[in-house]
C-alpha cells in the first residue's frame, strides 16, 4: 500500500487498494516545520512563528515534565530535541556573533556545551565514590559493634582496632565473657539496626526499599516513577543500607549501590539544562552512573560497565559506552583514594591466587556451576512466591516484619561461625589459600574437616533459606552478595570434600596431573568460583560475572574455569526459565518493560491484539464542552485525530497533556465559550472541513482577536506524521519496534483508515496470556495454602504477645493484645486495605493475567 508523504489526507475517492497485501510500516515524512523555519527562513514572520513554536514546546515540556507511571515517547523526545537544539543555536548565534564571524566567548561557550557531558559524569563519578567509601566504613563499624567494641577507640571496628596485632587482640573486647548474655545483646542490635532502618524507608523514603535494579532498568527504558531517583531517595538509602546490612539480614549492598549511584547521577545531573530537560541526555548519564554503582560495590570498573551493558541498558551505543567507563573510572579511583579497608583494596574480600588449576577438576567445576542453575532457579522460584504473600498479607506490617526477621536470621545465625559474621568478611576467609598462616576457626585443620564441611552446609542451606524470605523486604536490600556468600560456602564445601579425596588417594590416575612435592587443591578457588557461579545464577549474566570475578582476584589463570561454570550455570537456569531475578520482579510488578533480550514466535498480526474500539477526535465540527467531556471520561494519555467520525481517514495524534495545555490557553488568552469549535486541522491539511468558506481566518493563541464564529485553531498541537503499520503486520515486528524506537503508541492504519492503536501493555498482555496458555499454573491451592499460612503467623503472633503482657503487666508498663487482619477478613469486614504509595499496584493490577482483553476498550494508555 503507497501513501502520499505528506501530512495531508486524501479524499476517500482516492484511496486505492494495493495490488499486494504486504506489511507496511510508514512514518509519514512530514517533519516539523519549525525545525527547518528556522534554518531555511530569513523571513521575520517566519522566525516570529519559529520562535513561538519554540516556545509552545518549552511550556508544555515544563507542564509535562514526563508525566508519572508513564511511558515516554522517544521518537517524540527526540524530534522535540531537534527543535529545541536549533532554536537554542540561533539564539547563540544572534547574542555570540560580531561581524558575522563568532568571537572567543562563543567559542568558550560551545566548548562548555560540549563538554557538560564530562563535567557531569566526573561529578557523579566522584559523588559515588565518596558515598560508597563512607557506606564502606560505617557498614564494617555497625556489623563489629554488634559482637563487641573497642576499648581504645570506641568508633574502630575490629579490624582497624587490632591493626598490626599479629596474635590476639587486648583492645578488641567482647560485650561480655558470658556468652548467653553476648547473644542477647547480639540480636539486640539486629533487631535495633532493622528497626530504624526500616522506620526511615517507611517514613522518609519508600521508594529506597528493595534492590532497585529493576526499576531502574524500567526508567532508562523510558517508564516514568517520580521520586524513584530522587534526593530523599538517595539519602534514605545511603542511610538505611548500613543499618540494614549490619542488622544481619541476609541481603547486599551491590544490588543497592546501583540505586544510590543511579540516584546521584540524577540528582546531579538536574542541576544542568541540558539534562534537565532532555530525556535521552539524562538516560546516558543514568547508564553511566550504574556502571560507576557497579564498579564501586565490586571494585570492578570494567566489569561494571559490561553489567551496564548487559542488564541494566536496553539502548547502549558507543559514546554511552565510554562516558560509562570514564564515570566508573572516576569513582573506583575516588574510592581507591579513600582506601576505606586501609588495605589498598577496593574491596574487603579481594584476593591472589598464585597456583594453577587441573583439567581433571573440570569435573568439580561443572558440579559448582550446576549448583549455581539450580540455586538460581530455585532462589527466584520461591521468592516470587514470597514476596505474593508479603503483597498479600504483610504490606501493612513492613516494619514488623523487618525487625521479626532480623530477630529471627540473629537467632539462627549466631551459632554459626559462616552466619555469625558479615557476609563480605566470611567470603574474604572463604576465598583464601590454606598456605600461609590463613586459617579460620580450624578451616583448613585436617582435623576439623568434616565438622567444617557440615558447617559449610548448614550455612549453605540456611542462608539460601534467608535470601529467599529476606530480599524484598522493606529496608535497602539486595541480593548479589548474599547469592555470592552462598555460592562460596558451597564452593568452599566441595573444595575441601576434593582436597579430602586426593589426600585419601594421591597416587590414582585421576591426579596423576598433581605435583608430589607440593599442594594440589586449592579450596579458596572452588569457594570463588561458587560465589560467581550464584551470582550469575540468580542474575542470568554472563561476560559481566567473569569478568567482576576476574578483577576482584586478578587471577588470569583462572578466567577459563570461570568462563566454564558460568557457561554451565546459564544453560541450567535457562532451563527453568529466561531472565534472572530483576526481570522476573519486573514481570511480577506488571511494569510495561520489553526485555531485549527475548525472543518471541507468536505468529499472529498486530490486529489480534490492538484496541479497536478507539476513542477519537474528529478534524472539524467538535464543540469546546464537548472535547472538555470526552477528556473527563476517558482518562487516555493520546487521542488519534480523524477527518471525520464516519471516514476515519487518519490526519494525526495529539497527546493529552498538549491538548489540556491548549485548552487551557485558549481559556486564558480569550473568551472562548463553550460552544466553539476546535479545528485540530486547518482547511489545508484536511479535505471536508467545517466552515472552509468562511471569509474569517480561525482563531490562533498568537492572536488577540476572535471570530463570532469562535472556532479555536489546535492543528499546531498535532503531530501529524505519528508512527502507523499496517493491520496485519507481525506482532513480532510491532514489539521490535517499541524495543528500537521507543514509542509510546502505535497507530493501526489501513487504506488511510485508522483501524486501531497498539501499546506497549496490549503486547505485554498478549505475551503473559500466551505464556499462561503454555505454561498452566499448578498452584491453584496457593491461596488456600498462603490462608494457612497466615493464619499459623498470626497464632504465633498472638502466643508471643500475650506472653510479652504477661511480662508487661507485672513490671507495670501494660500491654494491648496484637491484632493480624487478613485480606479476607478485611473485605468480611468492609474495609478496604490502605492502598500503596505511588500508585504502582495500578500497574500491576492492569497487566495480571486475569484481566480482559484490552481489544474491548480504546485509546492510548
Amino acid at each position: 500500500m503507497n501513501r502520499s508523504s505528506s501530512s495531508h489526507s486524501r479524499p476517500r475517492q482516492q484511496t486505492t487498494r494495493s495490488s499486494s497485501f504486504a506489511p507496511t510500516l510508514r512514518r509519514r515524512t512530514t517533519s516539523v516545520s519549525t525545525a527547518h523555519a528556522v534554518d531555511a527562513s530569513d523571513d521575520p514572520e517566519a522566525a516570529q512563528a519559529a520562535h513561538t513554536d519554540h516556545v509552545i514546546h518549552e511550556e508544555i515540556a515544563e507542564i509535562k515534565r514526563y508525566e508519572d507511571f508513564t511511558t515516554i515517547d522517544w521518537v517524540q523526545d527526540a524530534a522535540r530535541e531537534q527543535i529545541r537544539r536549533k532554536a537554542r543555536r540561533k539564539e547563540r548565534r544572534g547574542f555570540w556573533e560580531r561581524d558575522g564571524r563568532i568571537g572567543w566567548r562563543g567559542r568558550i561557550a560551545e566548548a562548555y556545551d560540549a563538554g557538560q557531558a564530562w563535567i557531569v559524569v566526573t561529578l557523579v563519578g566522584a559523588a559515588i565514590g565518596l558515598n560508597a567509601a563512607f557506606l564502606n566504613i560505617v557498614t564494617e563499624w555497625l556489623s563489629d559493634i554488634k559482637l563487641g567494641h573497642c576499648e581504645t577507640a570506641f568508633y574502630l571496628n575490629e579490624n582497624f582496632c587490632c591493626w598490626g596485632a599479629e596474635s590476639g587482640c587486648s583492645e578488641w573486647k567482647r560485650w561480655s565473657g558470658f556468652w548467653p548474655l553476648n547473644y542477647l545483646l547480639y540480636i539486640f542490635f539486629a533487631a535495633l539496626f532493622s528497626l530504624t532502618s526500616a522506620v526511615l524507608v517507611k517514613s522518609f523514603a519508600p521508594y529506597a526499599a528493595g534492590s532497585g535494579i529493576s526499576e531502574i532498568k524500567c526508567i532508562i527504558a523510558g517508564f516514568v516513577m517520580k521520586g524513584y531517583l530522587g534526593a530523599w531517595t538517595l539519602v534514605i538509602k545511603s542511610i538505611g543500607l548500613p543499618l540494614a546490612i549490619a542488622s544481619g539480614l541476609s541481603v547486599g549492598k551491590e544490588g543497592p549501590s546501583v540505586h544510590y549511584a543511579v540516584c546521584t547521577g540524577n540528582v546531579i545531573s538536574r542541576f544542568f539544562d541540558k539534562y534537565r530537560r532532555n530525556a535521552a541526555k539524562t538516560r546516558e548519564i543514568l547508564s553511566a552512573s550504574a556502571a560507576a554503582g557497579v564498579g564501586v560495590a565490586f571494585g570492578s570498573p570494567i566489569g561494571g560497565v559490561l553489567f551496564s551493558l548487559e542488564e541494566i541498558s536496553n539502548y547502549f551505543p558507543l559514546k554511552t559506552m565510554w562516558r560509562s567507563y570514564f564515570c566508573a573510572l572516576v569513582a573506583t579511583a575516588v574510592l581507591a583514594a579513600m582506601n576505606p579497608f586501609r588495605t589498598g583494596q577496593l574491596v574487603m574480600f579481594q584476593v591472589q591466587y598464585d597456583r594453577s588449576w587441573h583439567f581433571f577438576e573440570i569435573l568439580f567445576y561443572l558440579i559448582i556451576g550446576v549448583f549455581g542453575g539450580l540455586y538460581g532457579a530455585f532462589v527466584i522460584k520461591w521468592n516470587l512466591r514470597v514476596q505474593a504473600f508479603r503483597k498479600r498479607y504483610l504490606g501493612q506490617y513492613p516494619i514488623i516484619e523487618a525487625v521479626t526477621l532480623a530477630v529471627l536470621t540473629a537467632v539462627i545465625c549466631y551459632p554459626n561461625m559462616f552466619l555469625r559474621i558479615d557476609m563480605t568478611e566470611s567470603m574474604e576467609i572463604l576465598f583464601r589459600e590454606c598456605e600461609g598462616g590463613q586459617d579460620y576457626d580450624e578451616l583448613c585443620d585436617r582435623q576439623h574437616r568434616w565438622t567444617m564441611i557440615f558447617s559449610l552446609a548448614i550455612a549453605t542451606v540456611i542462608r539460601t533459606t534467608l535470601v529467599i524470605l529476606s530480599y524484598g523486604c522493606k529496608v535497602p536490600a539486595g541480593i548479589f552478595v548474599p547469592s555470592m556468600a552462598v555460592g562460596a560456602s558451597f564452593g568452599r564445601m566441595v573444595g575441601i570434600i576434593v582436597q579430602h579425596i586426593y589426600e585419601s588417594y594421591p597416587t590414582a590416575a585421576f591426579f596423576a596431573a598433581c605435583d608430589p612435592d607440593g599442594p594440589c587443591i586449592t579450596p579458596g578457588t572452588y569457594a570463588f568460583l561458587g560465589a560467581a557461579a550464584a551470582l550469575s545464577g540468580i542474575m542470568h549474566i554472563t561476560v559481566s560475572v567473569v569478568v567482576i570475578m576476574f578483577e576482584i582476584t586478578g587471577a588470569l589463570t583462572y578466567i577459563l574455569p570461570t568462563m566454564i561454570v558460568v557457561g554451565v550455570t546459564k544453560a541450567v537456569g535457562e532451563r527453568f526459565g529466561h531472565g534472572g531475578i530483576a526481570d522476573r520482579a519486573i514481570w511480577f510488578n506488571g511494569y510495561p518493560f520489553l526485555d531485549n533480550k527475548e525472543e518471541h514466535t507468536f505468529g499472529v498480526p498486530v490486529s489480534q491484539v490492538m484496541a479497536s474500539r478507539i476513542v477519537s477526535l474528529p478534524a472539524t465540527g467538535l464543540e469546546l464542552r464537548q472535547l472538555e467531556r470526552i477528556m473527563a471520561e476517558n482518562q487516555y494519555q493520546g487521542y488519534p485525530v480523524v477527518e471525520d467520525a464516519s471516514s476515519k481517514i487518519l490526519i494525526g495524534y495529539i497527546g493529552r497533556t498538549e491538548l489540556k495545555y491548549a485548552i487551557d490557553r485558549a481559556k486564558r488568552d480569550h473568551t472562548v465559550p463553550g460552544h466553539a469549535i476546535c479545528l485540530f486541522a486547518t482547511p489545508n491539511t484536511a479535505s471536508g472541513a467545517r466552515r472552509t468558506s468562511s471569509t474569517t481566518p480561525p482563531v490562533s493563541f498568537d492572536t488577540t482577536s476572535t471570530t463570532a464564529q469562535f472556532d479555536v485553531d489546535l492543528s499546531k498541537y498535532v503531530d501529524h506524521t505519528p508512527l502507523t503499520v499496517h493491520p496485519r503486520l507481525p506482532l513480532e515486528t510491532v514489539m521490535e519496534l517499541f524495543k528500537k524506537m521507543g514509542p509510546r503508541v502505535i497507530l493501526i492504519e489501513y487504506r488511510g483508515r485508522l483501524t486501531g492503536l497498539v501499546t506497549v501493555k496490549d503486547c505485554l498482555k498478549y505475551q503473559f496470556k500466551v505464556e499462561a496458555h503454555e505454561n498452566p499454573s499448578q498452584d491453584d491451592g496457593m491461596h488456600e495454602r498462603q490462608e494457612k499460612l497466615w493464619g499459623l503467623i498470626t497464632k504465633t503472633a498472638v502466643w508471643i504477645d500475650g506472653g510479652l503482657n504477661v511480662v508487661r503487666r507485672k513490671v507495670g508498663i501494660g500491654g494491648q493484645d496484637i491484632r493480624l487482619v487478613s485480606p479476607a477478613q478485611e473485605n468480611e469486614g468492609g474495609r478496604q486495605r490502605p492502598r500503596e504509595n505511588h500508585g504502582a499496584r495500578e500497574l500491576e493490577l492492569e497487566l495480571d493475567l486475569e484481566l480482559e482483553d484490552r481489544r474491548s476498550s480504546g485509546g492510548a494508555r
